[in-house]
């Protein structure tokens, strides 16, 4: 079992964010995970900066710990080509410490360049079309792509790590399992379903699952749960709302109803590491091996401490 802390790029401004990635790995964290969000969810979360910025910065400020994108869209804001080199460069940078997750993104952040948002249909083929686009450049020489959605013409990224990095493919129901398997190194998931690692193996996938677990960490459980409701109460939508929507006012408007209540029933809230383990069990039991812990509470220093203390070696005996 591997542990990830996850940086909330919309939560936080890109200096937190490094001093954070830092602060994760003296605490002993395995790797940081970090979103690839053109807007917050939340306008009241009030940040969004550039992924891969912050991930350069920090893989030259740490010594140890790994390097997640917790998940880039390939197909839309950006084209593959632009981050099959952003990604191969991190991997230099970081010297083999980046996994690549990918998916097929969320309207959020990718109908900012106009042209409408494609159906979930066409989005899985435009993934596709994508992935295989990367593996191709990742494979060296000049290349070329012509598919249904993507094109590629003569293009070649020079700088190329001797090993490429892992793919995590963001997955949810059966059609992007069979992506992840035939075109990934492994999956990427944020609910607990064991339906999602079953389809995975069934579709031949021999990679590790990465899943994030919801946590708010407080003194207490009320100021937990009220951060997570104030900050984080979009994550308890689902993932049909959270890749349809299309600015923060709609998640804003969306989670109007959400309450207090359903915080403390997704999320482990407060200072119990008993009740930590409940929520993260599941997802080991649902055969997830790379846990990353996504902290709604106010106080990323304090859960920090909670995580080396209290935390580390309970989450690292779950077993499937």
């Amino acid at each position: 079992m591997q542990i990830g802390y996850k940086l909330a790029s919309e939560q936080y401004g890109p200096q937190e964010l490094i001093r954070q990635a830092r602060a994760a790995e003296a605490a002993g964290f395995d790797f940081v995970e970090m979103s690839d969000h053109y807007h917050p969810w939340l306008d009241g979360q009030g940040h969004s900066s550039f992924t891969w910025t912050v991930l350069g910065a920090i893989a030259v400020r740490t010594e140890r710990v790994g390097l997640v994108t917790g998940v880039t869209c390939p197909t839309l804001r950006y084209h593959p080509a632009v981050v099959a080199q952003a990604a191969a460069t991190l991997a230099l940078v970081s010297e083999g410490r980046f996994v690549f997750g990918v998916g097929s993104g969320e309207r959020l952040n990718e109908h900012v360049i106009g042209g409408g948002w494609p159906a979930v249909s066409e989005r899985h083929v435009m993934l596709r079309e994508a992935l295989e686009i990367i593996r191709l450049l990742w494979q060296g020489g000049y290349r070329s792509y012509e598919g249904k959605y993507l094109e590629l013409e003569d293009a070649r990224v020079f700088d190329l790590p001797r090993e490429s990095p892992l793919i995590a493919v963001a997955a949810s129901g059966a059609p992007s399992c069979r992506i992840a398997a035939e075109l990934g190194d492994g999956i990427f998931s944020t609910e607990e379903k064991p339906e999602i690692m079953r389809h995975y193996r069934e579709a031949g996938g021999t990679g590790p699952g990465y899943a994030e677990v919801p946590m708010a960490w407080a003194d207490d459980e009320t100021t937990a749960a009220r951060s997570a409701l104030e900050h984080f109460r979009w994550a308890v939508t689902g993932w049909k709302v959270m890749s349809e929507l299309p600015n923060p006012v709609n998640f804003d408007a969306a989670t109007a109803t959400v309450r207090e209540e359903d915080i403390r029933g997704r999320f482990a809230c407060g200072s119990d590491p008993e009740r930590y383990l409940e929520v993260a069990k599941p997802f080991a039991e649902a055969g997830f091996e790379r846990l990353v812990l996504m902290n709604a509470g106010p106080d990323p220093d304090g859960f920090m401490d909670f995580y080396r203390s209290e935390l580390d070696a309970p989450l690292r005996r779950l077993r499937g």
